[in-house]
Protein backbone atom coordinates (compact mmCIF):
# COMPACT_ATOMS: atom_id res chain seq x y z
CA UNK A 1 0.00 0.00 0.00
CA UNK A 2 1.10 3.56 -0.67
CA UNK A 3 1.62 5.91 2.24
CA UNK A 4 0.87 8.91 -0.01
CA UNK A 5 -0.67 8.94 -3.47
CA UNK A 6 -1.74 12.08 -5.33
CA UNK A 7 -3.39 12.29 -8.74
CA UNK A 8 -3.27 15.64 -10.56
CA UNK A 9 -3.47 17.39 -7.19
CA UNK A 10 -3.82 21.13 -7.79
CA UNK A 11 -4.19 24.16 -5.54
CA UNK A 12 -4.67 27.76 -6.61
CA UNK A 13 -4.96 30.76 -4.30
CA UNK A 14 -7.31 32.82 -6.44
CA UNK A 15 -5.28 33.27 -9.62
CA UNK A 16 -1.98 32.57 -7.87
CA UNK A 17 -0.26 29.23 -8.30
CA UNK A 18 0.08 26.87 -5.38
CA UNK A 19 0.66 23.41 -6.89
CA UNK A 20 -0.27 22.12 -10.34
CA UNK A 21 -1.03 18.53 -11.41
CA UNK A 22 1.00 16.97 -8.59
CA UNK A 23 1.35 13.21 -9.19
CA UNK A 24 3.30 11.87 -6.26
CA UNK A 25 3.69 8.33 -4.91
CA UNK A 26 5.35 7.45 -1.59
CA UNK A 27 5.51 3.77 -0.70
CA UNK A 28 4.76 2.65 2.82
CA UNK A 29 7.96 2.19 4.82
CA UNK A 30 9.96 4.63 2.69
CA UNK A 31 12.18 7.46 3.90
CA UNK A 32 11.16 10.01 1.31
CA UNK A 33 12.54 13.47 0.60
CA UNK A 34 10.46 16.28 -0.89
CA UNK A 35 12.96 18.77 -2.30
CA UNK A 36 12.59 22.28 -3.59
CA UNK A 37 13.59 25.89 -2.94
CA UNK A 38 11.44 28.09 -0.74
CA UNK A 39 8.20 28.93 -2.55
CA UNK A 40 8.30 25.80 -4.71
CA UNK A 41 5.02 24.43 -3.34
CA UNK A 42 6.23 21.99 -0.70
CA UNK A 43 4.22 23.41 2.20
CA UNK A 44 1.13 23.86 0.00
CA UNK A 45 1.32 20.18 -0.93
CA UNK A 46 1.61 19.15 2.71
CA UNK A 47 -1.21 21.40 3.92
CA UNK A 48 -3.46 20.10 1.16
CA UNK A 49 -2.66 16.49 2.06
CA UNK A 50 -3.51 17.18 5.71
CA UNK A 51 -6.81 18.89 4.88
CA UNK A 52 -5.64 22.23 6.26
CA UNK A 53 -6.52 23.74 2.88
CA UNK A 54 -8.82 22.33 0.20
CA UNK A 55 -7.52 21.28 -3.23
CA UNK A 56 -8.72 23.14 -6.30
CA UNK A 57 -8.62 19.95 -8.36
CA UNK A 58 -7.32 16.40 -8.33
CA UNK A 59 -7.37 13.88 -5.51
CA UNK A 60 -5.09 12.27 -2.96
CA UNK A 61 -4.96 9.36 -0.56
CA UNK A 62 -2.96 8.85 2.61
CA UNK A 63 -2.56 5.27 3.86
CA UNK A 64 -5.25 4.29 1.38
CA UNK A 65 -7.77 6.84 2.71
CA UNK A 66 -9.21 9.81 0.82
CA UNK A 67 -7.94 13.12 2.20
CA UNK A 68 -11.35 14.78 1.95
CA UNK A 69 -13.66 11.99 3.08
CA UNK A 70 -11.52 10.44 5.83
CA UNK A 71 -9.57 13.41 7.14
CA UNK A 72 -10.01 12.77 10.88
CA UNK A 73 -9.03 9.11 10.60
CA UNK A 74 -5.99 10.04 8.54
CA UNK A 75 -4.82 12.59 11.12
CA UNK A 76 -4.91 9.94 13.85
CA UNK A 77 -2.23 8.00 11.96
CA UNK A 78 0.07 10.96 11.24
CA UNK A 79 2.75 12.88 13.07
CA UNK A 80 2.92 16.34 11.50
CA UNK A 81 5.63 18.89 12.12
CA UNK A 82 5.08 22.29 10.44
CA UNK A 83 7.98 24.45 9.34
CA UNK A 84 6.97 27.03 11.93
CA UNK A 85 5.01 25.87 14.98
CA UNK A 86 3.29 28.21 17.45
CA UNK A 87 2.55 27.30 21.06
CA UNK A 88 0.91 29.12 23.96
CA UNK A 89 3.83 31.25 25.21
CA UNK A 90 2.87 31.11 28.89
CA UNK A 91 2.63 27.31 29.00
CA UNK A 92 5.47 25.15 30.21
CA UNK A 93 7.04 22.74 27.74
CA UNK A 94 5.82 19.67 29.64
CA UNK A 95 2.25 20.97 29.59
CA UNK A 96 2.33 21.62 25.85
CA UNK A 97 3.61 18.09 25.22
CA UNK A 98 0.99 16.60 27.56
CA UNK A 99 -1.76 18.62 25.85
CA UNK A 100 -0.65 17.32 22.46
CA UNK A 101 -0.90 13.75 23.77
CA UNK A 102 -4.34 14.34 25.31
CA UNK A 103 -5.63 15.71 22.02
CA UNK A 104 -4.70 12.37 20.49
CA UNK A 105 -6.27 10.53 23.46
CA UNK A 106 -3.05 8.61 24.09
CA UNK A 107 -0.70 8.15 27.03
CA UNK A 108 2.65 9.21 25.56
CA UNK A 109 4.39 10.12 28.81
CA UNK A 110 7.15 7.49 28.63
CA UNK A 111 7.98 8.16 24.99
CA UNK A 112 7.84 11.93 25.48
CA UNK A 113 10.28 11.66 28.41
CA UNK A 114 12.70 9.59 26.31
CA UNK A 115 12.53 12.03 23.40
CA UNK A 116 13.10 15.04 25.65
CA UNK A 117 16.16 13.39 27.15
CA UNK A 118 17.62 12.56 23.74
CA UNK A 119 17.00 16.08 22.47
CA UNK A 120 18.23 17.73 25.69
CA UNK A 121 14.96 19.63 26.14
CA UNK A 122 14.19 21.34 29.46
CA UNK A 123 10.49 20.66 30.03
CA UNK A 124 10.12 23.01 33.00
CA UNK A 125 10.72 26.16 30.98
CA UNK A 126 7.92 28.26 29.53
CA UNK A 127 7.59 28.44 25.77
CA UNK A 128 8.39 32.16 25.71
CA UNK A 129 11.73 31.44 27.40
CA UNK A 130 12.87 29.09 24.65
CA UNK A 131 15.21 29.75 21.75
CA UNK A 132 14.13 28.92 18.19
CA UNK A 133 16.02 25.64 18.36
CA UNK A 134 14.34 24.57 21.60
CA UNK A 135 10.90 25.49 20.27
CA UNK A 136 11.74 23.26 17.33
CA UNK A 137 12.48 20.43 19.76
CA UNK A 138 9.03 20.86 21.33
CA UNK A 139 7.52 20.52 17.87
CA UNK A 140 9.54 17.36 17.26
CA UNK A 141 8.37 15.74 20.50
CA UNK A 142 4.73 16.61 19.80
CA UNK A 143 4.99 15.07 16.31
CA UNK A 144 6.85 11.90 17.36
CA UNK A 145 5.64 10.98 20.84
CA UNK A 146 2.60 8.94 19.71
CA UNK A 147 4.65 6.80 17.27
CA UNK A 148 2.45 7.23 14.17
CA UNK A 149 2.54 5.22 10.96
CA UNK A 150 3.44 8.25 8.85
CA UNK A 151 5.59 11.28 9.71
CA UNK A 152 5.09 14.42 7.61
CA UNK A 153 7.88 16.84 8.45
CA UNK A 154 8.07 20.28 6.85
CA UNK A 155 11.58 21.79 7.01
CA UNK A 156 12.15 20.12 10.41
CA UNK A 157 15.82 20.93 10.97
CA UNK A 158 15.81 24.71 10.58
CA UNK A 159 16.96 26.18 13.88
CA UNK A 160 18.57 22.97 15.15
CA UNK A 161 22.30 22.89 15.76
CA UNK A 162 24.33 20.10 14.09
CA UNK A 163 24.35 17.85 17.17
CA UNK A 164 20.57 18.04 17.51
CA UNK A 165 20.13 17.46 13.79
CA UNK A 166 22.17 14.30 14.15
CA UNK A 167 20.10 13.11 17.13
CA UNK A 168 16.88 13.94 15.30
CA UNK A 169 17.79 11.94 12.19
CA UNK A 170 18.93 9.03 14.33
CA UNK A 171 15.45 8.92 15.87
CA UNK A 172 13.82 9.10 12.43
CA UNK A 173 15.97 6.26 11.12
CA UNK A 174 15.00 4.13 14.11
CA UNK A 175 11.31 4.80 13.47
CA UNK A 176 11.75 4.04 9.78
CA UNK A 177 13.50 0.75 10.63
CA UNK A 178 10.45 -0.11 12.76
CA UNK A 179 8.19 0.30 9.71
CA UNK A 180 7.06 3.91 9.83
CA UNK A 181 7.08 6.06 6.70
CA UNK A 182 9.02 9.33 6.79
CA UNK A 183 8.05 12.17 4.43
CA UNK A 184 10.64 14.91 4.79
CA UNK A 185 10.23 18.28 3.09
CA UNK A 186 13.48 20.20 2.72
CA UNK A 187 15.32 22.73 0.57
CA UNK A 188 18.66 21.26 1.69
CA UNK A 189 19.68 18.72 -0.94
CA UNK A 190 22.59 17.29 1.07
CA UNK A 191 20.22 16.54 3.96
CA UNK A 192 17.92 14.54 1.70
CA UNK A 193 20.77 12.75 -0.08
CA UNK A 194 22.26 11.70 3.24
CA UNK A 195 19.12 10.29 4.85
CA UNK A 196 16.40 9.52 2.30
CA UNK A 197 15.92 6.47 0.09
CA UNK A 198 13.76 8.18 -2.52
CA UNK A 199 12.92 11.77 -3.30
CA UNK A 200 10.91 14.08 -5.51
CA UNK A 201 11.97 17.49 -6.72
CA UNK A 202 9.37 20.24 -7.04
CA UNK A 203 9.76 23.69 -8.56
CA UNK A 204 7.18 26.40 -9.20
CA UNK A 205 4.39 24.12 -8.02
CA UNK A 206 5.15 21.26 -10.37
CA UNK A 207 6.75 17.87 -9.72
CA UNK A 208 9.89 17.68 -11.84
CA UNK A 209 11.09 14.17 -11.10
CA UNK A 210 10.71 11.35 -8.58
CA UNK A 211 13.46 8.75 -8.18
CA UNK A 212 15.94 7.17 -5.79
CA UNK A 213 18.22 9.70 -4.11
CA UNK A 214 21.21 7.98 -5.68
CA UNK A 215 19.90 8.66 -9.17
CA UNK A 216 18.80 12.20 -8.35
CA UNK A 217 22.13 13.14 -6.85
CA UNK A 218 24.18 11.78 -9.74
CA UNK A 219 25.27 14.45 -12.19
CA UNK A 220 28.49 14.93 -14.09
CA UNK A 221 28.14 18.71 -14.05
CA UNK A 222 30.54 20.64 -11.83
CA UNK A 223 30.58 24.23 -10.63
CA UNK A 224 34.01 25.66 -11.54
CA UNK A 225 35.30 28.92 -10.05
CA UNK A 226 38.43 30.57 -11.42
CA UNK A 227 40.24 33.59 -9.97
CA UNK A 228 42.67 35.61 -12.04
CA UNK A 229 40.61 35.47 -15.24
CA UNK A 230 37.21 36.85 -16.21
CA UNK A 231 36.29 34.54 -19.11
CA UNK A 232 36.00 30.73 -19.08
CA UNK A 233 38.33 28.51 -21.12
CA UNK A 234 37.39 27.79 -24.74
CA UNK A 235 35.60 24.48 -24.21
CA UNK A 236 32.20 23.02 -25.11
CA UNK A 237 29.68 22.09 -22.39
CA UNK A 238 30.15 25.34 -20.47
CA UNK A 239 26.96 27.10 -19.34
CA UNK A 240 25.63 29.47 -16.68
CA UNK A 241 28.71 31.72 -16.77
CA UNK A 242 29.02 34.32 -14.00
CA UNK A 243 31.87 36.84 -14.12
CA UNK A 244 33.03 39.76 -11.99
CA UNK A 245 36.10 42.01 -11.87
CA UNK A 246 38.72 39.31 -11.22
CA UNK A 247 37.00 35.91 -11.43
CA UNK A 248 34.57 33.76 -13.35
CA UNK A 249 32.42 30.73 -12.50
CA UNK A 250 30.48 28.34 -14.70
CA UNK A 251 28.83 24.94 -14.91
CA UNK A 252 30.88 22.39 -16.81
CA UNK A 253 29.54 19.06 -18.07
CA UNK A 254 32.35 17.90 -20.32
CA UNK A 255 35.52 15.85 -19.94
CA UNK A 256 37.40 16.73 -16.75
CA UNK A 257 40.83 16.02 -18.21
CA UNK A 258 40.17 18.46 -21.04
CA UNK A 259 39.15 21.09 -18.50
CA UNK A 260 42.28 20.59 -16.40
CA UNK A 261 44.49 20.85 -19.50
CA UNK A 262 42.90 24.16 -20.49
CA UNK A 263 43.14 25.49 -16.94
CA UNK A 264 46.88 24.79 -16.89
CA UNK A 265 47.30 27.33 -19.70
CA UNK A 266 45.57 30.16 -17.82
CA UNK A 267 47.15 32.69 -15.40
CA UNK A 268 45.04 31.54 -12.46
CA UNK A 269 45.51 32.67 -8.86
CA UNK A 270 42.94 30.23 -7.48
CA UNK A 271 40.60 27.49 -8.68
CA UNK A 272 37.82 25.43 -7.12
CA UNK A 273 35.75 22.60 -8.59
CA UNK A 274 32.70 21.55 -6.58
CA UNK A 275 29.27 19.95 -6.79
CA UNK A 276 26.53 22.28 -8.04
CA UNK A 277 24.12 23.69 -5.50
CA UNK A 278 20.45 22.70 -5.41
CA UNK A 279 19.20 25.21 -7.95
CA UNK A 280 22.02 24.35 -10.34
CA UNK A 281 21.08 20.68 -10.18
CA UNK A 282 17.54 21.69 -11.10
CA UNK A 283 18.96 23.53 -14.10
CA UNK A 284 21.28 20.68 -15.03
CA UNK A 285 18.45 18.15 -15.08
CA UNK A 286 15.57 20.15 -16.46
CA UNK A 287 16.68 23.14 -18.55
CA UNK A 288 17.84 22.37 -22.07
CA UNK A 289 20.03 25.45 -22.26
CA UNK A 290 22.25 24.13 -19.44
CA UNK A 291 24.86 21.46 -20.32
Amino acid sequence: MNAIKTTSLTKYYGKSRGIIDMNLTVKQGDFFGFIGPNGAGKSTTIRTLLGLISPSDGKAQILGMDILQQRETILSHIGYMPSEASFYPSMRVKDVIALSARLRKKDCAAEAKALCERLDLDTDKKIRELSLGNRKKVSIVCALQHKPELYILDEPTSGLDPLMQRAFFMILKERNAQGSTIFLSSHILSEVQRHCKHAAIVREGRLLIEDSTGNLGHTDAKRVRLRGVTVPPALPHIKNVRADSDSVSFLYGGDLQALLYKLSELPLTDVSISEPDLEEIFLHYYTEEVI
